[in-house]
């Protein structure tokens, strides 16, 4: 059994009042480019601990994409952001995260294996479009997972 402690901490970060408008339940379309056809899926975004932490949870109907959760946090002496990643596969990952008037960035610069992301929310903040892209040289940025999220009503 868990205890509810520091419950006194359950509270927003200011810092994270950004993410305000990608928050919600969203249905997701997309593809990938070493997998054939459309991608399906769900993904959802809250706050985790009253607003201390935002949560993405996301899954895809493909056996090759993993599902997998993240929680973005902050460091306000660093003034930066930063997200961890865990996947069904047991993969783990930081990525440095950064918002830019309703478009949220993550990357990582692994040598071999350098990542990034962007998530643009629309006007109507129903419809949030993000483009990934993966370098495994040093330069030679490609396409990979691209989805298009349709807020839940």
């Amino acid at each position: 059994m868990t205890l509810p402690l520091a419950h006194e901490a359950s509270i927003p970060n200011p810092a994270l009042a950004a993410f305000t408008p990608f928050i919600g339940a969203w249905t997701t379309v997309g593809r990938h480019p070493m997998i054939e056809g459309p991608l399906h899926g769900r993904t959802t975004i809250e706050w985790h601990d009253g607003g201390a932490f935002l949560c993405i949870r996301s899954e895809i109907d493909e056996p090759q994409v993993p599902s997998g959760i993240s929680y973005i946090g902050s460091d306000d002496e660093q003034d930066s952001l930063t997200m961890l990643y865990f996947d069904q596969r047991g993969v783990s990952r930081r990525y440095e995260v950064a918002m830019d008037e309703g478009v949220m960035h993550w990357w990582r610069d692994a040598p071999g294996f350098r990542q990034r992301y962007t998530l643009t929310v629309s006007a109507d903040g129903d419809t949030l479009q993000g483009r990934g892209e993966l370098a495994r040289d040093e330069d030679a940025w490609g396409p990979d997972l691209e989805l298009t999220y349709t807020r839940m009503k």
